[in-house]
């Protein structure tokens, strides 16, 4: 008898699945972290270009000199332009773990919402268990499982 009802049981339990993704990219949130991460890369790139800029005419003005300068004076800017290209790598190196570093930041708010506002719907609609589909799985059934997308959205007050 206990073997018959066990199936039955597997059965009634709820299952739900979800796409975060989608849900993150219309949160008001994420579209402001978006625009700040966007401006800090511009802001980047700007200064990283001037730094270039800078570069690129010192190496014209020491070219064109060059043959003029005495020997001390021209080991003294080689070594000043390569240190100035040392500078400007290392620019770029510490500009994008600044920029992995604020949106790693800012998406963690954002995803810890998303994932408050998926309990908050798994434990109201008595799911038993609620699966991210934008993680890549390879199959959800749709008979079996409930999308539950526009609950999580309503639970944090999207459309």
């Amino acid at each position: 008898m206990l073997l018959m009802c066990a199936p039955m049981a597997v059965f009634a339990q709820k299952f739900g699945h979800v796409n975060a993704q989608e849900i993150i990219q219309v949160m008001p949130e994420y579209l402001k972290a978006k625009t700040e991460i966007d401006a800090l890369q511009q802001q980047y790139e700007a200064d990283l270009k001037g730094m270039q800029d800078e570069f690129t005419k010192k190496v014209k003005d020491y070219e064109d000199n060059a043959k003029t300068l005495p020997e001390n004076i021209r080991t003294r800017r080689e070594q000043e332009l390569t240190e100035m290209q040392q500078k400007i790598q290392q620019s770029y190196q510490d500009n994008q773990q600044a920029l992995a570093k604020a949106s790693q930041e800012k998406m963690q708010a954002i995803t810890s919402k998303v994932i408050e506002a998926i309990k908050t719907v798994g434990q109201n609609g008595g799911y038993v268990y609620i699966m991210d589909v934008a993680g890549g799985v390879p199959y959800i059934s749709t008979t079996l499982s409930t999308d539950v997308t526009a609950q999580v959205k309503t639970q944090l007050g999207l459309k």
